[in-house]
């Protein structure tokens, strides 16, 4: 029998590697032979498996932060241009190798997503909308001339990453198991134009809160000389070169005591775009806007969820062109984002002067805030068919 479901194969070695009786051993062995291949590289000989269902990696969890602390495990597929990527592996976290001249390191040529998997109070490990990830990384890739894994081998990969990866999930309140896919051209190029191969691959971290106030309200900063995106660029896919750009406008407002930027459009430089890592929203009454995904904002898959939330408890929803002068006059702004999640905006500062939001517990994020991390934890029971277990 051959299994293809590399993550249903994985769960059964994970089983395998507990003390069984011998009659349960043969079932698993029988079960697992053909999809060994997989996780080869993973078990050293004479060591028993690193993989546990109840054991927990040793991190101070209260303490966090989001910083790059390597899960064991990352999984990795390659194929030529024009070829269909075929079925990954998963092997020991570790450095890549890349030609120097990869296109993904001369002309900048690679899309990434970014996911999170949530321990449950049951013990439960879920996936929030993994599909739509997988959606969007297609979207990018074609945008940027590169092959891409299908939506079934992109949530697959994930699977396989956040069940070999269980033990870095956080325990429930203290984080999430950040998993971040990237699709590269690693082929070697000279001259501009497509790599003749390309990598897919997928790592994963536990996280905490994006932002160092933590859950405390956000202070951004609206910039008026750098852009974000302009019309007909790659704003609206999740290409990776689109964010060292923000780093100099970024770097300037956090050295002057800010959270993050505000960005404008390239045009007029007068309507309200995105902030460097999420969306933003605005309320006014019971109206909640954001700035319509036209091609140079990225269409956040928290931002869909949100606008569904919201849209089910009675709200207006309008996705249109926000100006700047709109925003000043809000109610509530606040930001998503899969790393921010639904985050509070307590001021933005515009030409020099600063216009604080209201913030709290009665606040319009913090009802939707608790529904979209309810439905992602399993706290909430999920009637939209959002969550994927692992």
């Amino acid at each position: 029998m051959i299994l293809k479901d590399g993550a249903a194969c994985l769960r059964n070695l994970i089983h395998l590697f507990r003390p069984p009786s011998s009659s349960s051993l043969t079932s698993k062995l029988g079960a697992c032979y053909f999809c060994t291949s997989h996780v080869a590289s993973l078990q050293q000989p004479g060591k028993p498996s690193v993989f546990s269902d109840d054991e927990y990696a040793d991190l101070d969890w209260d303490n966090l932060g989001f910083s790059i602390k390597p899960a064991d495990y990352m999984y990795t597929t390659k194929c030529s241009k024009h070829e269909n990527f075929k079925q990954g592996q998963l092997s020991r976290y570790a450095n890549i190798e890349l030609s120097p001249s990869a296109a993904v390191l001369n002309y900048g040529q690679g899309v990434y997503e970014g996911t999170k998997a949530y321990r449950t109070e049951d013990g439960r490990i879920l996936l929030f909308r993994p599909d739509l990830n997988a959606s969007r990384m297609k979207i990018g890739a074609e945008r940027m001339c590169m092959p891409s894994p299908s939506v079934d081998q992109f949530v697959d990969a994930v699977k396989q990453i956040a069940l070999a990866n269980k033990r870095w999930v956080p325990p429930p309140g203290k984080g999430t198991l950040y998993i971040r896919p990237l699709l590269i051209g690693s082929g070697p190029v000279l001259g501009l134009g497509p790599a003749p191969e390309y990598t897919f691959l997928a790592y994963a971290s536990p996280v905490g809160n994006y932002f160092k106030e933590g859950s405390a309200p956000l202070n951004l900063y609206i910039e008026e000389e750098c852009v974000r995106a302009a019309p007909g660029g790659a704003g609206g896919v999740k290409a990776i070169s689109n964010y060292a750009p923000v780093l100099k406008a970024l770097i300037r407002a956090k050295s002057r005591g800010f959270s993050d930027v505000l960005y404008l459009d390239s045009v007029n430089r007068k309507n309200v775009e995105e902030v460097s890592s999420c969306n933003i929203f605005v309320v006014k009454g019971n109206v909640i806007s954001t700035p319509a995904t036209n091609g140079t904002i990225l269409e956040g898959i928290t931002r869909r969820s949100v606008i569904e939330i919201a849209r089910d408890y009675g709200y207006q929803v309008e996705e249109r062109v926000i100006p700047v002068d709109e925003l000043i006059n809000a109610d509530q702004v606040f930001c998503t984002g899969t790393a921010v999640v639904v985050a509070p905006v307590g001021s933005i500062t515009y030409q020099n002067k600063r216009v604080e939001f209201k913030t709290g517990s009665r606040s319009v994020y913090q009802e939707l805030y608790s529904t979209l991390v309810g439905i992602q934890t399993g706290v909430i029971e999920d009637k939209k068919g959002w969550t994927v277990e692992v």
